[in-house]
């Protein structure tokens, strides 16, 4: 449904995006994740007509954009981060604007709106003025507005930005449903976790260039190679340390500088103990080790690997 072939924009010097190479499957719903200036916006654009790449080829539904756009616009949804409204407008006299421009009249484009307005669960707020609505319900007006003409392609540049614990929920069972409607879904997001719960999908982008894209599965199952255990003892720590990092396939043992730990009322430290990717994880070795040397444990635990995680591990912070 959409494919990038080499994308690649430039402003000036700026390199923005980077040779990139995308597939995203109809019916997929993509998470687009990166630090701010990666290239996500920039990408989003230029797959919603707004911008031209410098080389490169972008395609969606099998339409070259830039040479078809007329044929690809009927296409798509664009929702970006922050939607801008007319002022004294209220909520259907905006919706019932944009469909008349879809080309959508008659009683046809009353239905059209009263449909997105129930779907967005905005049918009360029909009569409200734009400009006074919240940030969650304004995001979800700006949804409706592009479910108008039925597009195949949702194009979401941080439809969650800046929303309240409420609204961010609201706005993942809509995407939810639109996902159940078959909509083949981009959605850029610094909300890692909605994004694991809601794509199939993921890509990881830095510096303009593609770090991983495949499935979520497949990013926390690279992101652990290399696991971390952590470990706490009540004394002696830092012989604790020298012992754990003459176990086989550990890379380095750190100690945590503020994660005290104690039991029976006695303190302790923590130790992060990293391990070879090819090591095995022996965890195993790793209490017997300490018992036998007359060490008492009072944590052992392995660190979990979500999508926050793998993102971290997986990028360098780098921006453009």
């Amino acid at each position: 449904m959409i494919e990038t072939i080499n994308l690649t924009k430039r402003y000036g010097d700026l390199v923005a995006l980077n040779n990139l190479n995308l597939t995203i499957n109809e019916g997929d719903c993509f998470g687009f994740i990166g630090p701010n200036g990666a290239g996500k916006t920039t990408t989003i654009k230029i797959l919603a007509t707004l911008l031209k790449p410098s080389s490169g080829q972008a395609n969606i539904a099998g339409l070259t954009i830039g040479y078809q756009n007329r044929q690809i616009r009927p296409l798509i949804g664009y929702v970006p981060d922050f939607m801008g409204a007319y002022e004294d407008m209220v909520v259907t006299e905006y919706l019932e604007f944009f469909a008349a421009a879809y080309g959508i009249h008659g009683p046809q484009r009353r239905k059209v709106v009263n449909d997105v307005l129930e779907l967005t669960d905005l049918t009360y707020k029909a009569t409200a003025e734009v400009n006074s609505l919240s940030r969650g319900m304004q995001q979800r007006l700006s949804v409706a507005r592009v479910l108008l003409h039925d597009p195949k392609v949702l194009l979401m540049d941080e439809p969650a930005s800046g929303l309240d614990p409420r609204a961010r929920i609201e706005m993942r069972e809509l995407l939810k449903e639109l996902r159940r409607m078959g909509k083949t879904i981009l959605i850029s997001s610094h909300i890692l976790p909605e994004l694991a719960e809601l794509c199939n999908v993921v890509g990881i982008i830095e510096r303009g260039q593609l770090l991983f894209n495949g499935s979520v599965e497949e990013i926390l199952r690279r992101a652990k190679l290399g696991h971390i255990l952590h470990v706490g003892v009540t004394d002696r720590v830092e012989q604790a340390a020298q012992l754990l990092a003459k176990i086989a396939g550990v890379k380095k043992v750190t100690i945590a500088p503020d994660d005290p730990t104690t039991v029976n009322g006695k303190g302790g430290k923590v130790l992060h103990m990293q391990f070879d990717e090819a090591s095995g994880h022996l965890f195993s070795d790793v209490p017997n080790v300490l018992v036998n040397n007359g060490f008492r444990i009072t944590k052992f635990t392995e660190e979990p690997v979500n999508l926050e995680t793998a993102f971290m591990r997986l990028t360098k912070g780098l921006v453009q």
